[in-house]
């Protein structure tokens, strides 16, 4: 990125100077051949950082693979939809931006689209950024689990973009654990609202694995692991590392669900 900006300013530069070149030593025709052809390498590099930007290949990605994940198994469910038009919902997108959204969700639902093309770029953009990674397969998996479970073929989606963003087996299968506890304690949370003491040693075991720890771990390494997922889903130190704003609510509510599940364990323990 650094570099194609470095080539942004130098090309820039030089189709000035050739300009002027230009105008001197071929007055008004060399100028506008000069200016011509500084615009035309000056568009071209502009399209090579827009295909790079961070936050564009997030936004696309997400919701084209969340529609490749949906159509794995041959049809997209009505829970896949309503998934992804809530996601669009908590982003609090724009009309404009919402369409784009859907569209991209839509590409991702076609048989010949090529999830490696979107992935890579990815990848690339996303090296040095773990915990933005680290956020677009959170998302997902949700968006695998939507249907209440994970197909094989579904399965397989996820273990390309997993490969493709250069996460390893244990880290995949960690991650997979810690997604079902969450999603179990969402669902347990929202239950035990309606009946108030309902399943508390499930939402407790939930809980352990949304902080990702047995129950059997020491407060202190609770402790570790709460503040470690806390940090990794700060929304501001995300913006920061090229999350697209648009995706700050669900950072948000990453980090909720994370508090709520240690205050959960907190109380159960006796700890401060």
């Amino acid at each position: 990125m650094e570099n194609l900006l470095q080539q942004l300013r130098r090309y820039r530069a030089g189709a000035i100077t050739g300009g002027l070149i230009g105008l001197l030593s071929g007055g008004p025709l060399g100028l506008l051949i000069g200016g011509t052809v500084g615009f035309l390498i000056q568009r071209s590099l502009s399209g090579k950082l827009q295909a790079y930007n961070p936050q564009q290949l997030f936004f696309r990605g997400t919701f084209s693979v969340m529609g490749k994940v949906a159509k794995a198994d041959g049809r997209v469910t009505e829970n896949e939809i309503a998934f992804a038009r809530e996601v669009m919902t908590r982003m609090s997108l724009s009309e404009a931006r919402r369409r784009e959204a859907i569209e991209h969700f839509t590409e991702g639902k076609q048989d010949d689209f090529d999830i490696a093309a979107v992935l890579r770029p990815l990848a690339i953009v996303l090296r040095q950024r773990p915990t933005v990674k680290l956020m677009f397969v959170e998302i997902q998996l949700q968006a695998a689990m939507a249907d209440g479970e994970i197909s094989p073929a579904e399965q397989a989606v996820l273990q390309q973009v997993f490969s493709e963003l250069r996460f390893t087996q244990q880290e995949m299968e960690l991650l997979m654990s810690r997604m079902r506890a969450e999603d179990a304690f969402r669902r347990h949370s929202w239950e035990s609202h309606q009946q108030p003491g309902y399943n508390e040693a499930g939402l407790l075991a939930d809980a352990y694995g949304v902080i990702g720890v047995s129950p059997d771990a020491s407060d202190a390494d609770v402790k570790k692991a709460w503040r470690k997922l806390m940090s990794q889903h700060h929304p501001d130190k995300l913006i920061a590392k090229g999350l697209p704003e648009d995706m700050v609510q669900l950072a948000k509510e990453k980090t909720q669900e994370i508090q709520a599940a240690y205050d959960r364990i907190k109380a159960a323990r006796g700890m401060r």
